[in-house]
């Protein structure tokens, strides 16, 4: 089974900066072992753009969808044989790059 996990930073506490040696040391792991499907970092909410195209035109707005303390910072795709699998290597990604993560499963 596939997994989102989405890596969740908060600007009034955000997570430590000097983190990439780490990540990039978890991310070879998880492609050794097998579980690596994707991942990426997102730039800064004030590079957001949000399209709205349910109406008769599309809206453009600068910004990020919603105006929150904490923000989507990066996301890993994961394959695991099972949710206890995927939730073990998520306390280690949030361990190792300093920040909330939410762990969610593909329909």
């Amino acid at each position: 089974m596939r997994y989102l996990v989405s890596v969740i930073d908060d600007k009034s506490n955000p997570g430590s900066t000097d983190r990439q040696p780490a990540i990039s040391a978890f991310n070879e792991r998880l492609i050794a072992e097998g579980y690596w499907v994707f991942a990426g970092g997102l730039a800064d909410t004030d590079a957001a753009t949000v399209v709205d195209n349910r109406g008769e035109q599309a809206v453009f707005s600068d910004g990020p969808f919603v105006e929150s303390k904490e923000y989507l910072a990066g996301v890993w795709v994961w394959e695991a044989p099972d949710l206890d699998v995927a939730l073990k290597l998520a306390a280690e990604a949030s361990k190792i790059c300093d920040r909330k993560v939410e762990v969610r499963p593909f329909l």
